[in-house]
């Protein structure tokens, strides 16, 4: 079989190689095992799969280990039974062993459970890889794909050949759009399924509807107090921000206009409570704090006084070299 494989596929390359010296043959494979251990569902399906053969196998090595008792006891115990016991329990062993070698086969034979099931994992997948390929030589424009897991002997295969991942990309994006569509459907059905307890049962309504109202009721009276704090607060910024105004004016020597129009209406209490905030926040200057600024003023003034005083020095020297200048002429004048 797979020389005739081989045989047609090197009659269908050189017959590609004679249709034209322009168009070349386009080859390329997959790899099925390494696509089914990249795809999540038939990795999880095989897992357990093989906690399924695992117990198979458990209850095999249990009945192997009770058949292996029976042959123990009976070897020890021959010479004290009798010809008729001897042969029934030799019967029992022989039953007990071919029950074994059924269940052996039915579970891991060629026909098996477990070929059955992996073969039933398998198709789906196969199937979506099948109908991707198909997209891919279509629209690439591929003569040939192969599969390297199959029985086609492939002693090497270059990478760039290798289409697997785009076989990947295509059935993971497929069954994202599924699972996107599943929650909608399951969504939708829940909706409909309450509205459907609803209809049928008047009581369920009637408490549903009280519920909503509840709860219109509930999200009205949080809207209330919310917009009721956002007003104090808004109040209490305006008054401290009037209370600060004017006294920055009053510090400054003017009164603010605005900070009298907007202190006025306030009460007394209000105002006092206020400014009693206010004096709270703002820090008052401490001892060191003072004498530090006394000591920087005294520092500048005293630097304004020197800087006076060497600008007058300099004026009387400038005042007396040019004085100097004057008489020296004139004195020269005198002697002549």
């Amino acid at each position: 079989m797979r020389k005739q494989f081989l045989f047609i596929f090197l009659a269908l390359i050189f017959a590609n190689k004679h249709q034209g010296q322009t168009r070349t043959t386009k080859v390329g494979y997959i790899d099925m095992e390494y696509i089914l251990q990249n795809v999540s569902d038939y990795t999880e399906a095989k897992a357990q799969l093989e906690l399924k053969a695992q117990k198979w196998k458990q209850d095999i090595e249990a009945k192997k280990t009770d058949i292996t008792n029976l042959k123990e006891t009976l070897k020890v115990e021959r010479a004290l039974l009798t010809k008729e016991l001897i042969e029934e329990r030799e019967t029992e062993i022989k039953f007990l062993e071919n029950e074994m070698l059924d269940f052996q086969q039915k579970q891991f034979g060629v026909n098996g459970m477990l070929m059955q099931q992996k073969a039933a994992l398998a198709k789906p997948i196969q199937d979506q890889v099948f109908t991707a390929v198909q997209d891919i030589a279509e629209a690439k424009k591929y003569d040939f794909i192969f599969d390297r897991s199959s029985d086609l002997t492939m002693l090497f295969a270059a990478k760039r050949f290798d289409i697997s991942d785009q076989v990947l990309r295509i059935i993971t994006r497929a069954d994202k759009r599924e699972q996107v569509t599943k929650k909608q459907l399951e969504l939708e059905e829940q909706q409909q399924a309450k509205l459907d307890a609803i209809e049928e049962n008047p009581a369920l309504s009637e408490r549903q509807k009280i519920a909503e109202e509840k709860k219109v009721q509930r999200e009205k009276i949080l809207a209330e107090r919310k917009l009721a704090q956002d007003q104090k607060q808004k109040e209490y910024e305006e008054r401290r921000n009037a209370i600060l105004a004017e006294r920055e004016a009053k510090k400054n020597g003017t009164v603010s206009e605005t900070a009298k129009t907007q202190a006025a209406p306030a009460t007394n209490t209000t105002a006092k409570s206020v400014e009693s905030d206010v004096e709270e926040e703002i820090p008052t200057k401490t001892a060191a704090e003072t004498k530090a600024e006394e000591r920087q003023r005294l520092y500048e003034e005293r630097k304004k006084e020197l800087e006076l005083r060497r600008q007058k020095i300099l004026e009387e020297r400038e005042a007396a070299k040019k004085a100097k200048e004057t008489t020296t002429p004139s004195e020269t004048s005198t002697k002549n």
